[in-house]
């Protein structure tokens, strides 16, 4: 990317390491640091047009949510702790990645992306 003068990365972080997370500081801490690799790694490769940025998501639904149960606690939860009242999806995340990557995101860099229903703007 360097040497092609072109690129974009893009970094998953979470919700988490904007917000915290009673109970998991490991995790929170990591992705809170993901959030300033980014923001340090966009700055050092600006020059070379290579763009950085993080993507935030909040709770996603995919198969690991099954452990946690579904039914009407899972629901309730759901719509409580997300404004839109819906868990996110694969799609939800993989449109804000084929935004960043493309021409129209060519001039966003450093950022993270809240991907989340508005549970951030929530708490």
């Amino acid at each position: 990317m360097m040497r092609k003068r072109s690129g974009r990365i893009i970094n998953i972080s979470s919700v988490s390491g904007l917000m915290g997370n009673a109970g998991q500081a490991n995790y929170s801490a990591s992705k809170a640091g993901v959030i300033g690799l980014t923001r340090t790694v966009a700055q050092e490769l600006a020059s070379r047009k290579v763009t950085v940025n993080a993507i935030c998501p909040g709770v996603i639904d995919t198969s690991r949510m099954d452990d946690l149960g579904r039914g009407d606690v899972w629901e309730q939860t759901v719509k409580t702790m997300i404004p839109l009242g819906r868990a996110g999806t694969g799609e939800d995340i993989a449109g804000t990645v084929v935004y960043l990557c493309s021409d129209e995101g060519s001039w966003v860099t450093g950022q993270s992306w809240n991907v989340d229903g508005g549970t951030v703007v929530q708490h």
